[in-house]
């Protein structure tokens, strides 16, 4: 058992906050993708398969061909500061830590690659942070991303023998300030756009219908979402599933299957990812640029991708409001 967390003993005590999102590969190159992706597919949340029977998959084929393709992907949307998924979060950290001052310490980790939950919570308890409240930057609860956070917060604190308070940060996915912040850069995107959209399509993440069955609340908590969305925005909204993996049986309806159908009918689409609180592979190639491709290629013209909340105005203000909420009694 380690004393590498241990508090500062000799500070005032703090208050602290981390954020913690996926995570992406360090480069858009092959080997880092393949570290990155051999962390995530080996979790057993993330992929509910028997390990003798999934690691050789994964160590024998996955690991073997999907970096490559993947790389490229990633390459594709890189920013001069690197994964725009890793930038966003670090803005969105920053942006919370000017709101809040001095009062709370404000660091970021990712789930998996760096930076690591382990070292942010060790970094927030040398900074002496007794209390800290752990926010994944999930709307929507699913086992496979907001309780895999828990899983290795709870994971790290075995390893040390002074452990610091904690809460952790609930789904959000039917809280006002969610769907005011959703409804104002929603409506701000439509206005930008040279053309009326026939459908306005919210893409989730994807999961096998098995975790459905096996009563994850997640695809429930999705259509609330974008019901409640649709109620303010006065206006219809479809549902749809992406980044389907395997043979298994997916949530449906299929993202890439909808788009190719509204090009065939000839009709106009804005898309927009409302359960990703930052703008990342799956939103940035997935659906702005192959997602367009599918639309376009099955004969559709008027198609546009809306941005996260990532750290814009709406997004952050939601976000200050959720944190000062739960650190209520604390503050």
């Amino acid at each position: 058992m380690t004393s590498a967390g241990a508090f500062a003993v000799n500070k005032p005590s703090q208050i602290g906050v981390l954020l913690v999102n996926l995570g992406t590969p360090d480069a858009p190159d092959a080997g880092a993708v393949r570290k990155y992706l051999a962390e995530f597919l080996s979790d057993r949340r993330v992929v509910e398969i028997r390990q003798i029977l999934w690691q050789p998959i994964l160590r024998g084929i996955i690991l073997t061909t999907r970096p490559k393709k993947s790389a490229h992907a990633y390459a594709q949307v890189w920013t001069d500061e690197g994964s725009p998924l890793a930038a966003i979060t670090r803005a969105q950290s920053a942006a919370l830590q000017a709101a809040f001052g001095e009062t709370v310490q404000v660091a970021y980790a990712m789930r998996y690659g760096e930076p690591a939950i382990g070292p942010a919570i060790d970094a927030l308890m040398a900074a002496g942070c007794q209390r800290i409240l752990v926010a994944p930057l999930y709307p929507q609860y699913c086992a496979a991303t907001t309780a895999t956070v828990v899983d290795a917060v709870g994971a790290h604190l075995k390893t040390l023998r002074w452990q610091p308070a904690l809460r952790f940060l609930p789904p959000y996915h039917g809280d006002v300030s969610y769907l005011e912040a959703l409804k104002a850069s929603v409506e701000t995107g439509l206005a930008m756009l040279d053309f009326k959209p026939d459908v306005l399509l919210a893409s989730f993440h994807g999961m096998p219908e098995r975790t459905r069955a096996l009563g994850d609340p997640y695809h429930d908590q999705c259509r609330a979402t974008a019901h409640l969305l649709s109620k303010a925005l006065g206006r219809p909204i479809e549902v749809a599933f992406q980044s389907r993996f395997g043979r298994a049986k997916w949530l449906e309806p299929a993202t890439d299957a909808r788009l190719e159908q509204l090009g065939r009918e000839g009709r106009s689409v804005v898309i927009f990812a409302p359960g990703f609180s930052a703008d990342c592979l799956e939103t940035l190639e997935e659906l702005a640029i192959r997602g367009k491709q599918q639309f376009e290629g099955a004969g559709g013209r008027h198609f546009a991708y809306l941005p996260c909340l990532n750290a814009d105005a709406p997004g952050m203000a939601m976000l200050e409001e959720l944190v000062r909420r739960e650190l209520a009694g604390w503050l």
